[in-house]
């Protein structure tokens, strides 16, 4: 089997190098060696999906800013 580097595989994906190389750090590309400080990838590697939340609604919340300048939460004990 041939093995490429992440500089290569990056340019195949369009990721940058360092993207590459936290994907092969998290076990998501399948079958990949580490030799040294340079990982190495199967030349028929797959490109993993996006594990982004997809459905658009996000856990943390931006907290809504008051007239004062302060979120609703702290709001009430603001003294002016």
């Amino acid at each position: 089997m041939k093995y490429v580097t992440t500089t290569e595989i990056g340019k195949r994906w369009n990721l940058s190098a360092r993207r590459v190389g936290i994907l092969c750090a998290q076990g998501r590309i399948p079958e990949v060696q580490k030799a040294g400080n340079t990982w190495l990838i199967p030349e028929d590697a797959v490109k993993p999906v996006d594990a982004r939340i997809r459905s658009g609604r996000y856990i943390n919340k931006k907290k809504e800013v008051s007239a004062n300048g302060c979120s609703d939460e702290y709001s009430d004990t603001v003294e002016r």
